[in-house]
């Protein structure tokens, strides 16, 4: 996983000019009582989130993106992409289609 979060951050690093664009995956956990019942995970996710609002990051997101949740005994793990509104642009840069290219032999 940290193989993965170092390749995305190097990514976006040599995608992303010196301006302020901000796009990072947070992962963390949070503990849930019964996991079987929807409305304690959604509560469980709701404190994720915001504990990673809180605590963890120091800009204004506007994008949100769960890109996984797992619950592994009485924890639920999540991981979280965050992006301001130019690391928004940099997602969508890096989720678009690949432009079809022809290769001409002369």
């Amino acid at each position: 996983m940290l193989r993965r979060l170092a390749s995305t951050l190097g990514l976006v690093l040599l995608t992303v000019s010196p301006a302020s664009a901000y796009l990072v995956e947070v992962t963390t956990s949070v503990a849930v009582a019964d996991s079987g019942d929807q409305s304690v995970l959604q509560s469980a996710l709701r404190t994720a989130v915001d504990s990673v609002l809180k605590e963890a990051i120091a800009f204004t997101p506007t994008l949100i993106v769960l890109t996984n949740a797992t619950v592994v005994g009485d924890r639920l793990y999540v991981r979280l992409l965050l992006a301001d509104q130019e690391g928004e642009r940099t997602f969508d840069e890096l989720n678009a289609p690949e432009p079809e290219t022809i290769e001409l032999r002369i």
